[in-house]
């Protein structure tokens, strides 16, 4: 896919983010909570070295900051092994769906429960991998590690 997209192709890059069951008093009124993203552009290719090198590290850094000084950086054959690309955004659209059921003003009077479950996606107790070192300390990163919820306005 990627190998495609590198060509410079029109592609659709979609993120949808489940954020609760709207449970409604009327099986037709049943919802979700979410945001959801749809990027359009035309994909291409990253294959100046030092901008493919700074892009993984962007990555990495936004998905657990300060992780890129600990590990081990790419290799050149790694490098060369990874495709990276860059997407213009030439269209955009986002939508999201907040708040309680919107049931039938005279299916509200029903003696149905009706609301939101929420769904979080939190951070668990970290899991060392079987073969790490007993003596490796956990770092301060990973003790701490959040994610700010996202909240509506």
């Amino acid at each position: 896919m990627l190998r495609t997209m590198r060509e410079g192709i029109p592609v659709c890059v979609t993120v949808t983010l489940l954020d609760g069951l709207v449970l409604a008093r009327s099986a037709f009124h049943h919802s979700m909570n979410y945001r959801s993203v749809m990027i359009l552009g035309t994909a291409v290719e990253v294959t100046d070295q030092t901008e493919k090198y700074e892009a993984l590290k962007a990555v990495v850094e936004h998905v657990v900051p300060q992780r890129w000084a600990d590990v081990r950086w790419p290799t050149e054959q790694e490098l060369r092994a990874t495709i990276v690309l860059r997407l213009p955004i030439e269209e955009v659209s986002a939508k999201i769906r907040t708040g309680p059921p919107l049931d039938e003003e005279e299916d509200c009077q029903l003696p149905c429960w009706a609301g939101e479950i929420p769904l979080r996606l939190v951070p668990q107790i970290p899991i060392p991998d079987p073969r790490l070192d007993s003596a490796t300390p956990l770092p301060q990163y990973v003790q701490s590690y959040y994610r700010p919820p996202w909240r509506s306005t």
